[in-house]
């Protein structure tokens, strides 16, 4: 693994976000082309539902291609996937697994990011995958795992670059980016050959993790230790039985700490032999997310020689814009130098 380098940044605020966090829901609105054939040999959808987004969402760069079916065993097993007008193929891929407490969300959540993606030159995928309220821990990281192995081997089809992904992804959407970087080399209960594609690669190049919940096990005694001063009322327990954490893993999570650890992406570290390099960012006045998780994988991740930096932004929230301000320049900078372009 690459020798690590001193590497926890505290930025000052910036006044002004320069793309909308990877929270932020929209949509895209024109009618895309027909996909390549599923690796299942089903055919993907192609997009047609043209309509208004939702009052106060952004809309970016329509997909090439929208809701590729990259798995049979449910209707969200979908993935949109944008190919740059520019540059030559095989493209660099980013593959964006967006946020929602595991519980909700959608694919067209990371679109501003997206199209920084785009504009440098790579390919951006945005997954769907089964929320918590239609299937437990591990289906969320099965599916995004089952999505990377899809796009791969199918990579010739689509015109990307096997040997060249990425992924990114913010909130859950980091724990389910940090989950795949530190087990694809690795098998594990996170990887369900039923999904198809069984005898290929899940591994990543880098991963892009913002303000990820890593170990569920400590959340709730952070926050009572130090709740930011700018948050109000009651800090959010993980413990509770009604948490998105416990929700997630179907008991309290003190409840049910293998399970915890089975999610928890530090878990896999020591036993992985190559780890992507990963780009970690948090803001210190996050009321959801104790910006001390990402402090953890970060040190995990150092700990054991891999490339990691970490970004603490002062003063930004959960899905704070200005955590997108501050780092994205910096992660798209990563990105070219991984990829060598």
């Amino acid at each position: 693994m690459t020798p690590s380098t001193p590497s926890i940044r505290r930025v000052p605020i910036r006044a002004a976000a320069r793309s909308v966090l990877g929270l932020t829901m929209a949509a895209g609105l024109a009618v895309t082309a027909a996909a390549p054939a599923a690796a299942q040999g089903d055919a993907a959808v192609p997009s047609g539902d043209p309509g208004a987004p939702p009052a106060g969402t952004s809309v970016g760069p329509a997909p090439t291609w929208s809701n590729v079916l990259y798995a049979e065993t449910s209707p969200s097993q979908v993935l949109d996937l944008w190919i740059p007008e520019t540059g030559e193929a095989p493209y660099p891929l980013v593959v964006f697994v967006h946020g929602g407490a595991f519980m909700m969300g959608d694919k067209s959540m990371d679109i501003a990011h997206i199209a920084d993606v785009l504009e440098a030159g790579y390919a951006a995928a945005g997954v769907n995958y089964r929320l918590s309220g239609e299937a437990l821990f591990p289906a969320a990281v099965q599916d995004v795992k089952a999505a990377v192995r899809f796009l791969r081997a199918n990579a010739d089809e689509y015109g990307l670059d096997p040997d060249a992904f990425a992924a990114w992804g913010a909130s859950a959407g980091g724990n389910l980016v940090s989950m795949v970087g530190t087990t694809g080399d690795q098998p594990t209960i996170l990887d369900d050959p039923s999904l198809g594609n069984a005898d290929v690669s899940s591994a990543v190049r880098a991963v892009v993790a913002w303000f990820p919940p890593v170990d569920f096990l400590q959340m709730a005694g952070q926050f009572q230790a130090a709740y930011p001063a700018a948050c109000e009322g009651e800090p959010p327990s993980a413990d509770s039985p009604e948490s998105p954490e416990s929700k997630y893993l179907g008991s309290p999570v003190q409840e049910v700490p293998e399970l915890a650890a089975a999610a928890n992406p530090i878990t896999y570290i020591a036993s992985a032999t190559q780890l992507p390099v990963f780009a970690i960012a948090a803001g210190d006045s996050d009321c959801l997310v104790p910006h001390q998780q990402s402090m953890l994988l970060h040190e995990a991740l150092q700990a054991a020689g891999a490339t990691s930096t970490l970004t603490i932004v002062p003063g930004a929230g959960h899905g704070d814009p200005l955590i997108a301000e501050t780092v994205t320049e910096d992660v798209l900078a990563t990105l070219a130098e991984v990829f060598g372009r």
